[in-house]
């Protein structure tokens, strides 16, 4: 099963039709919280500069991509929203809620670093900002050379300890953390919870290339 959500990276050079009509249209809405725009900026410079530095070996861009991550992601609530429908179903246990708790946010990392050399040529561009009740959507677009433009809007909120993080995205009109949901609620379907779990550990202990 692939980690849709895993896209999170994958949109710095991702081939689909833009939102541009979302992302060039004026707007009066509330723009948000102030610190969202220089946020993604910082993050996505930050991105780049570990792609494009070639001091660097493989596993030492992988370790400062995972860092940077999992500082500014989100990752316990993603977590909880992707197997938030399995829980109001009341099919995941308390031991079952821990186990996913604890393999979730290395299988995100894991999945996003092991994407990291395919797209040291892409730009990230901020279009504008909205304030959506607690969250600022950042409309950014993706460029890379020869290819058709992509419009992403990044979700972001105040974490826990005051700073930015990104809480989710949209890519080219598809909502990454309602997409992986899905397919994970699928896949938990057919074989279970603790298949579930148990496909996450196993990818976890599996090496990148």
């Amino acid at each position: 099963m692939q980690l849709i959500f895993a896209a999170f990276f994958s949109l710095f050079a991702l081939a689909a039709a833009p939102l541009q009509a979302q992302v060039a249209a004026p707007t009066a809405a509330n723009a948000g919280d102030p610190a969202a725009r220089p946020f993604i900026e910082t993050l996505t410079a930050d991105a780049f500069a570990i792609l494009r530095d070639k001091s660097l070996s493989k596993a030492e861009s992988r370790s400062r991509f995972r860092a940077m991550l999992q500082a500014n992601v989100a990752l316990a609530d993603i977590g909880d929203r992707l197997i938030a429908r399995l829980r109001r179903e009341g099919k995941v246990s308390p031991a079952q809620y821990q186990a996913w708790q604890a393999a979730l946010p290395e299988f995100i990392l894991n999945a996003y670093a092991s994407r990291l050399y395919d797209y040291d040529k892409a730009s990230v561009k901020v279009i504008r900002t909205v304030g959506r009740g607690p969250f600022t959507e950042v409309y950014t677009r993706v460029t890379r050379p020869g290819e058709q433009p992509v419009d992403a809007i990044w979700q972001v909120k105040q974490g826990a300890k005051g700073a930015p993080v990104v809480n989710n995205l949209i890519v080219s009109g598809v909502n990454l953390t309602l997409t992986q949901e899905a397919d994970f609620y699928s896949y938990a379907q057919k074989n279970g919870v603790d298949a579930l779990i148990a496909f996450v550990k196993t990818s976890n202990e599996r090496k990148p290339a």
